[in-house]
C-alpha cells in the first residue's frame, strides 16, 4: 500500500505546525523532524520520524541540524551509519535511513542499507529516473520499504510509478501547502482499485423469512451509484447500492449500505473478503461505483436487527450466484444502465451489476482452489 510521510519546512514550531496540520488533515500521520517531538504529539496520533532515540522510527543518516553525512567519504558514512542500524536494530527499534543520491557511491551506500533497515529514504540531487530504477530494481526482494522525497505533485508521481511498482512512499518536503493536498490525492487514486463488474441476469426471487440482517455505516458519505460488493457466495459478489437515495418512506443515510445477512462476504481493501457478522468499528470496507472504481471506506458502527429477507439469484455464462437482501423498497442493487433498482421492483430477466471472482476464498484471501457453493 502506497502511503505518504511529510518533512516539514520551516524554522519555528508555528511554521511547522501549519503543514503538519494540512498534513493530517489529508490523512498523512507520519511526521520526519530532528526537534518538535514533544509538540507534534501534542497535535494527534502522529508518528514521528527522527534521531532521537525516543522517536517512533529512529532515523540515521541525517543529524540534528537537518544536514545528512553526504560530506562524509562514502565508507565512512556507511560504517558509522550500519554501526548505528546495528545498534537500534538489538534494540528492537524500527529504523529508516536517509540518504541523499548525489553519485554512484551514494547509490552503493543506499543499496546496502536497504538490506537492513526499515524504511529507506532517497533524496535526489539533481534527481534523475535511473538511480531510481536501479534502486528499485536490486531491493525489489528486499523487506524495506522505499520512500522517495519529493517536493510536488510531478516529483511524487514520478517516483511512484517508477518501473511500474514504483516506490512504496513519497517523504513530501512541500513549497507551499497545495501540494500536500495535491499529493495525498495521487496516492488515494493510484490505491483505487479497480473490479470488472459484468451484468449478471436475475433467474430467482423468492421470500425466505427472517434473518438477522446487517447495516453497515461508515464514515464516509456515499454518492448515487456507489455501494459494496455483497453476496452468499465468494464467487460472485452483487454491487449492492448504498443508501444515498431518497425516499418517500425513509430519509437518505448516504454513509450506509443494508448489506445483508450475517453470513454474507463484504468485499475488503486488497480483495480480501469478511463476513458481515466480523466487522466492527474501525474496520475498512471497499465502496465501489458502477464502474467498478473503488475507495476504501471505515467502518463507523454495524447495526443487526431480525428483518425478513429475500434471495436473489442470477447467472452469468453458466455462472449462478445468489445473495439474501433485506426485503424492503429501500435495498437496492445497480442495474446494466448503472442505475439503482429496488429489490421489490427487479424481475426475472433484469440485468444486474456483479463481480465474479475466479478463486476460491480461504480465510478472506482469494486463492486457486476448486470449491462448491450452492
Amino acid at each position: 500500500m502506497k502511503f505518504a510521510w511529510i518533512m516539514p519546512p520551516g524554522r519555528t514550531w508555528d511554521e511547522k505546525k501549519d503543514y503538519i496540520t494540512t498534513a493530517l488533515e489529508s490523512g498523512i500521520d507520519h511526521v520526519l523532524e530532528m526537534v518538535e517531538l514533544d509538540n507534534i504529539h501534542k497535535l494527534g496520533n502522529i508518528t514521528v520520524i527522527s534521531d532521537q532515540e525516543e522517536a517512533d522510527i529512529i532515523l540515521v543518516g541525517k543529524n540534528g541540524e537537518g544536514d545528512s553525512t553526504l560530506h562524509l567519504p562514502n565508507d565512512l558514512v556507511e560504517s558509522k551509519d550500519m554501526a548505528a542500524v546495528s545498534s537500534f536494530k538489538r534494540k528492537g527499534k524500527t529504523v529508516a535511513a536517509y540518504v541523499e543520491i548525489a553519485s554512484k557511491k551514494h547509490e552503493e551506500l543506499a543499496r546496502n542499507l536497504g538490506r537492513v533497515v526499515d524504511y529507506l529514504i532517497l533524496v535526489g540531487k539533481d534527481w534523475t529516473i535511473i538511480p531510481l530504477e536501479n534502486i528499485i530494481a536490486d531491493l525489489q526482494s528486499e523487506d524495506v520499504k522505499l520512500i522517495a522525497a519529493a517536493s510536488d505533485y510531478n516529483e511524487a508521481k514520478l517516483a511512484l510509478e517508477t518501473l511500474e511498482h514504483g516506490t512504496d512512499g513519497i517523504l513530501i518536503q512541500p513549497q507551499d501547502f497545495s501540494e500536500i493536498k495535491k499529493i495525498a490525492d495521487l496516492i488515494e487514486k493510484i490505491e483505487s482499485e479497480k473490479y470488472d463488474l459484468q451484468a449478471a441476469t436475475i433467474t430467482r426471487i423468492e421470500p425466505v423469512g427472517s434473518g438477522d440482517r446487517v447495516c453497515v455505516d461508515t464514515c464516509s458519505m456515499m454518492n448515487v451509484g456507489e455501494g459494496m460488493l455483497i453476496g452468499s457466495y465468494s464467487k460472485g459478489l452483487f454491487l449492492v447500492h448504498s443508501e444515498s437515495l431518497e425516499s418517500e418512506y425513509v430519509a437518505s443515510r448516504p454513509f450506509r449500505v443494508n448489506a445483508g445477512p450475517v453470513q454474507a462476504y463484504v468485499m475488503t481493501p486488497d480483495n480480501k473478503t469478511k463476513y458481515l457478522s466480523e466487522l466492527e468499528t474501525g474496520d475498512e470496507v471497499l465502496v465501489v461505483d458502477d464502474t467498478g472504481k473503488s475507495k476504501t471506506a471505515i467502518v463507523g458502527r454495524v447495526k443487526i436487527e431480525k428483518r425478513p429477507l429475500m434471495l436473489l439469484e442470477a447467472e452469468f455464462e453458466g455462472i449462478k450466484i445468489k445473495t439474501l437482501l433485506q426485503n424492503a423498497e429501500t435495498i437496492r442493487l445497480v442495474n446494466d444502465n448503472g442505475a439503482a433498482v429496488s429489490v421489490s421492483d427487479l424481475e426475472e430477466g433484469d440485468k444486474v451489476m456483479v463481480y465474479l471472482d475466479k478463486g476460491a476464498r480461504h480465510f478472506g484471501m482469494s486463492i486457486e482452489e476448486s470449491i462448491i457453493e450452492k
